[in-house]
């Protein structure tokens, strides 16, 4: 037990879901929370309406970076790591303090999450189904989370408002430096 009351979801009843119902997040493919929460950012701290993005592939194209400039600094630096060489890689520069990075999205499988799902029986990526996948995504109309009334009926409901106590302790982390010390869950990669 988590402490989680999960009565709130008595309300998103599936079976009642009707077809102009699904909507998906602002971001080219089902992983694509990088854009969403990038744009939000850009928008809540710096004032900036983001459009587009654009990404910068560094080491490989299963690691990309997205930056905003404000009055010629760099405000906020987002990265894409996927695939375990990119993740581990992404480790170990953190272990040596060398990722500075504000948000990280992490995904195992290379080229992101669709590229696992179109697979053939072999495991071999399909590209004609990756395709048709990003194809029937891009289609879903997008909803802000901000704009969609389940979100907004969980807020009221089960957190007491967009600003209570409640949302702080359940959805805000809090950052705690830990102390060093050998162990044997130590990870080396």
């Amino acid at each position: 037990n988590f402490g989680v009351d999960l009565s709130f979801c008595c309300f998103l009843r599936f079976d009642e879901i009707k077809e102009g119902d699904v909507v998906r997040h602002d971001g080219k493919r089902s992983d694509g929370y990088l854009e969403h929460i990038f744009k939000h950012a850009a928008k809540e701290l710096f004032g900036m309406d983001v459009k587009e993005i654009t990404y910068k592939a560094l080491k490989n194209k299963d690691f990309q970076e997205v930056t905003l400039e404000k009055d010629g600094e760099t405000v906020l630096r987002f990265a894409a790591a996927y695939g375990f060489r990119n993740i581990q890689n992404m480790v170990l520069k953190l272990k040596k303090g060398k990722f500075l990075y504000h948000f990280v999205e992490v995904l195992a499988c290379p080229g992101g999450k669709n590229s696992c799902q179109a697979q053939t029986e072999d495991g071999k990526p399909d590209k004609a189904l990756l395709n048709q996948m990003e194809e029937v995504y891009a289609a879903i109309p997008v909803r802000l989370p901000e704009t969609n009334m389940h979100v907004q009926k969980m807020y009221q409901d089960w957190l007491e408002g967009m600003d209570s106590k409640k949302v702080q302790e359940t959805l805000h982390t809090k950052y705690s430096a830990v102390n060093q010390t050998a162990s044997n869950l130590d990870i080396k990669w």
